[in-house]
């Protein structure tokens, strides 16, 4: 975890970098107002440190109280940031999590699958699953899942919590209806997974089941299906684990504009508003919990790699 310091560091000072030298920040539109006294803008210039165009000297003054939970106050809702973002931040982890479970849930049957029946139709069409979801764009595949929820009427596509209904909604009718939401986001971004994760199955299970291992334990009489639950699969899932922490990367990278595209109310649509209202407080803690997010995934991972094979838990 400690190694993880000087990345934090880094993405969150490139970040604050590209929010001072870009031109414009969020008194500008204040100043176009007639009613607002140019004391006042200059009041909040010195409040939030806007004055100054001197990258270091603004990332101190964010840094320092950061480090101590401090991430500040949003410009535009006049609210500390912390509270803003908490909802958000879950709101990403049910999409990235069911995006993970769906893709982990289909990739490892059909990755076993297509390397039993290696060029066979199972593989071939297992093949062009996993070639559908490496080669579309996240965007246009989410634009094109809208199209069939706004055709069809089996889903919603307006926010989950800008209903008129939902704050008349009882518990259980919110977790169905987010649910309901929560569809059509997570197979556009499980597709992404999944065709990373069938690929690497059926590598690693097609090279598995040409070890001596698995000959001898079917010499001993085993039927083939046993010797693949019982001794192939528990081997070949290893590499799958370890992909875990990286394509966490990307499983995250996506959700970003997934939620946009579905206006779900995670990190990726609170960025976006708060890029667009040069919200600088706002943008720095939503990078700032993503890259979070990416190291608790990669540990998660190295945790999941040493319970399940026993020669990294006795290293």
């Amino acid at each position: 975890m400690l190694a993880a310091i000087p990345l934090i560091i880094f993405v969150t000072f490139i970040t604050k970098a590209m929010l001072v030298l870009s031109p414009g920040n969020y008194l500008d539109e204040l100043r176009g107002n007639p009613r607002i006294h140019p004391d006042y803008i200059a009041q909040m210039e010195q409040k939030y440190h806007l004055d100054s165009k001197n990258v270091f000297e603004r990332y101190w003054y964010w840094v320092w109280p950061a480090a101590r939970g401090d991430f500040g106050e949003s410009y535009m809702k006049a609210a500390p940031v912390t509270s803003l973002i908490g909802e958000r931040v879950f709101n990403t982890v049910l999409l990235t999590g069911s995006a993970l479970i769906f893709s982990w849930a289909f990739a490892i049957p059909l990755g076993v699958l297509a390397a039993v029946y290696r060029n066979r139709w199972v593989d071939k069409l297992c093949g062009f699953v996993s070639f559908f979801g490496l080669s579309i764009p996240s965007v246009f595949f989410s634009l094109l899942m809208v199209l069939f929820a706004a055709k069809t009427k089996l889903f919603p596509v307006d926010n989950v919590h800008n209903q008129v209904r939902w704050h008349l909604m009882g518990t259980g009718e919110k977790i169905i209806n987010t649910l309901h939401h929560l569809v059509l986001p997570t197979i556009v971004l499980g597709t992404i997974g999944l065709a990373q994760y069938m690929r690497q199955m059926r590598s690693e299970m097609i090279e598995t089941l040409s070890q001596d291992y698995i000959r001898t334990a079917r010499a001993k009489g085993l039927s083939r299906w046993r010797v693949i639950y019982g001794h192939a699969i528990p081997n070949a899932i290893n590499p799958l684990i370890t992909l875990f922490g990286f394509s966490l990367a990307f499983l995250l990278a996506g959700a970003l504009l997934v939620e946009f595209v579905f206006s779900w109310p995670g990190l990726g649509t609170l960025i976006f508003e708060s890029l667009r209202d040069k919200d600088e407080p706002l943008v720095m803690a939503a990078v700032t919990v993503l890259v979070l997010m990416l190291v608790i995934g990669s540990l998660i991972a190295d945790l999941l790699l040493a319970l399940v094979d026993p020669r990294i838990r006795m290293e």
